[in-house]
């Protein structure tokens, strides 16, 4: 995995969280939040950890914030610092900016700024547990964009003993099957001939309509 470098604005718990992950990954990170005591308490948790005011463009082109790989906007108290922040990101160049949103007034301002990625972190997580709990046979629901996710879920009783060709998934139902795993194998690019048998866990994209509806069957 090729070390990257990313700069984390806002230290609360999704931005805690986020360069915390992003550390134990092995990647180069920055905190920077106006919190004297959020700062002390990360900066020997992460490479780099700045008490700053990021709605001062002076303060953001001294960290050199365009040498990162992305930045991403956690702050989660203010939407005028957000915005603030976002705008002078995406003045400055900054190769790609993810920012989070409270609602959805938030998230359209955001997105009018032209920030790469815009993200509801509550609402997300919130979608995503409703899903694992409305099916039990959902393992996981990633969603990747407005309109595609990725789902894995137990092989249902129907599908036993019956090849991938033979269920015909993308024709019936407009889901691609991706991957397959059976105990400790995982088998990428699964072929038609290949059969579904208890206990398999299926890795497949495609709309979220489509399989919310596939999911449901």
């Amino acid at each position: 995995m090729k070390k990257k470098s990313f700069a984390v604005i806002g230290a609360g718990r999704f931005g805690t969280s986020v360069a915390l992950s992003l550390t134990k990954m092995g990647h180069d990170v920055l905190v920077i939040d106006s919190d004297e005591k959020k700062i002390q308490e990360l900066s020997d948790r992460v490479t780099h950890a700045v008490q700053a005011d990021t709605t001062n463009e002076h303060v953001l082109k001294t960290l050199g914030i365009t040498n990162f790989d992305a930045v991403v906007v956690a702050i989660g108290t203010s939407l005028q610092a957000s915005v603030l922040t976002s705008i002078i990101l995406k003045e400055l160049g900054a190769k790609y900016i993810l920012s989070k949103a409270q609602t959805d007034l938030h998230g359209k301002l955001l997105e009018k700024i032209g920030v790469n990625r815009v993200i509801f972190p509550e609402r997300d997580m919130g979608l995503r547990i409703a899903r694992s709990l409305s099916s039990t046979n959902i393992l996981d629901f990633i969603e990747f964009s407005p309109d595609y996710s990725v789902t894995e879920f137990i092989a249902p009783l129907k599908m036993h003993g019956k090849t991938l060709g033979g269920l015909h998934l993308r024709a019936k139902h407009g889901v691609n099957v991706i991957a397959i795993r059976s105990g400790e194998k995982i088998n990428i690019s699964p072929l038609a001939d290949d059969i579904i048998r208890k206990g398999d866990l299926l890795i497949v994209i495609g709309e979220n309509r489509v399989l919310e509806k596939f999911i449901k069957e």
